[in-house]
């Protein structure tokens, strides 16, 4: 084995069999998902190091206007909707593209806080968006680009209908 385990070894530290094992290695089955991330686990690698390593793999994703899929985010804003707008697969890049809209009952909020690097590109509206010490006055046209680890959010709404794209850059564990 790659990771110098051996089968026996690699099926019981993933909760698999070690016949099911064999069958994935000889390409007799494919495995499902569940599979691959007990075998990722197993092996301490992330689920994408399995497609990683095709030469000629590139991630694709389209999605059709008014198709992204709403998502209910953790610790998200009420009145703050959350369409996702596409995923990557593979990488050590996590990228998380989101049309954002605030619905007529939104409020201000400017203790957003997470890892990673921020772009916003504004659609629609006027707000005031705090970024930690400071406050800049943003309409549609207007682009925003941070380090999200400072506390940041729309501190003040002007006009409505506010939205705008918002993509989270990460590195993948």
């Amino acid at each position: 084995m790659a990771a110098e385990v051996s089968g026996g070894a690699l099926a019981k530290t993933s909760g698999i069999s070690a016949s099911m094992l064999s069958r994935i290695e000889r390409g007799l089955v494919s495995p499902s998902v569940e599979t691959l991330e007990r075998l990722a686990n197993g092996l301490c690698v992330p689920t994408s190091r399995f497609f990683g390593d095709q030469a000629r793999r590139t991630d694709f994703c389209h999605v059709r206007a008014g198709q992204g899929v709403v998502v209910d985010r953790i610790g998200a804003v009420a009145d703050y909707r959350y369409e996702l707008l596409g995923h990557l697969l593979s990488g050590n890049l996590f990228v998380e593209p989101y049309l954002v809209t605030l619905l007529p009952g939104a409020d201000p909020y400017v203790t957003f806080q997470h890892p990673g690097l921020k772009f916003l590109y504004f659609l629609s509206g006027e707000v005031s968006y705090r970024y930690g010490g400071r406050t800049v006055e943003v309409r549609a046209g207007d682009s925003l680009l941070f380090d999200a680890t400072a506390l940041h959010g729309i501190e003040a709404i002007q006009t409505q209908p506010v939205s705008y794209l918002s993509v989270v850059f990460t590195l993948r564990e």
